[in-house]
């Protein structure tokens, strides 16, 4: 089980670009690459509202739980 990060979709919906983003959160690139890549181990929450801030999302649009085969926990 894991948690899988949606940022790429939310950046599409958004037409923003990771760079933009980085700048627009104050978080560096490569910060957001680990993030993005889900090679993150923890996040501030205060870089989860900067970002659920500037995509216009909740914490679940960007944060999914799933199983081990890869569906959605209910």
């Amino acid at each position: 089980m894991a948690i899988s990060v949606k940022l790429d979709d939310l950046l599409h919906d958004n037409r923003m670009t990771l760079t933009e983003l980085a700048e627009r959160v104050d978080i560096t690139l490569a910060n957001l690459s680990i993030l993005k890549t889900g090679k993150a181990k923890a996040m501030r929450f205060t870089t989860l509202e900067a970002i659920c801030r500037e995509l216009n999302c909740q914490p679940g649009d960007l944060l999914v739980f799933e199983d081990a085969a890869g569906r959605r926990a209910e």
